[in-house]
C-alpha cells in the first residue's frame, strides 16, 4: 500500500513543494503548497491562470516533488527550470521525493477569507499512483523557519516594536494556516509572553 508517511508527509500538514506537468512534450514547474489528506490522498489549490491547471486538466495527472533544493524553487518561480533539471519520467532530478498523482475531482473555488490574495483558484483533490524516495531529507513546511525567526524576533523586539510586531502578525497567520499543533502552540506562547510585556499583538 502507498503511504505518504514513508516520504514524511502527515495527514493535514501543509508541505511546499514543486509541481510538475507535461502536456504536448512541454514541461511545466510550479511551486505549490500540498496538504496530504490521507495515506495516499492530498489535495492542493492552483490559480485559475496558470500553465500547470491548464496541464492538470487536460492529463489528470501531475508530480509533486517534495524538495529543498533553493535554486529549484526560484527557477520553478521564474518558469525557467532547465531541461537537465528534470528526469524522463518529469520528475525533477534534486528531489528527496516524489510522488505521482491521479486527480480525483477539480472544483472552482474562492477563499474569501485570504488576506492576501482573492484571486479565483481551483481546488484539485487526488489519488497517490506512485511514490519515489531518494533519500531522508525532510519535506518543507514554512512554520518552523517561522517559529525560529520568530524567536530571534521576540529577543529584539524592544529595537524597533512596530516592525517586529508586523513580522510576529505575518509568522502567526501563516503558522496558523501551514502549521502543525506544536508551531500553533509556540507561536501562541510567544505572543502570550509579549502580551505580559504590554506589547499587544
Amino acid at each position: 500500500m502507498l503511504d505518504l508517511t514513508s516520504i514524511g508527509l502527515n495527514k493535514g500538514i501543509h508541505y511546499e513543494t514543486i509541481i510538475t506537468t507535461k502536456y504536448n512534450d512541454i514541461s511545466n514547474a510550479a511551486p505549490i503548497g500540498v496538504i496530504c489528506t490521507g495515506k495516499d490522498t492530498v489535495m492542493c489549490r492552483i490559480f485559475n491562470t496558470s500553465n500547470t491547471l491548464r496541464n492538470i486538466y487536460k492529463t489528470r495527472e501531475f508530480i509533486v516533488n517534495v524538495l529543498n533544493n533553493p535554486l529549484a524553487f526560484t527557477y520553478a518561480t521564474l518558469s525557467t527550470v532547465p531541461d537537465n533539471y528534470l528526469s524522463s519520467d518529469n520528475s525533477i532530478k534534486c528531489a528527496n521525493s516524489y510522488f505521482k498523482c491521479s486527480v480525483e475531482s477539480l472544483k472552482e473555488v474562492v477563499k474569501t477569507n485570504d488576506p492576501v490574495n482573492k484571486s479565483q483558484k481551483c481546488l484539485i483533490k487526488a489519488k497517490v499512483t506512485d511514490i519515489k524516495k531518494n533519500n531522508s531529507e525532510k519535506p518543507l513546511n514554512r512554520a518552523m523557519d517561522l517559529i525560529v525567526e520568530s524567536v530571534y524576533n521576540f529577543n529584539r523586539i524592544g529595537e524597533d516594536p512596530e516592525y517586529y510586531i508586523n513580522r510576529f502578525k505575518e509568522a502567526k497567520r501563516v503558522i496558523n494556516k501551514v502549521g502543525s499543533k506544536k508551531e500553533k502552540l509556540a507561536i501562541r506562547i510567544l505572543i502570550e509572553e509579549l502580551n505580559k510585556k504590554n506589547i499587544e499583538l
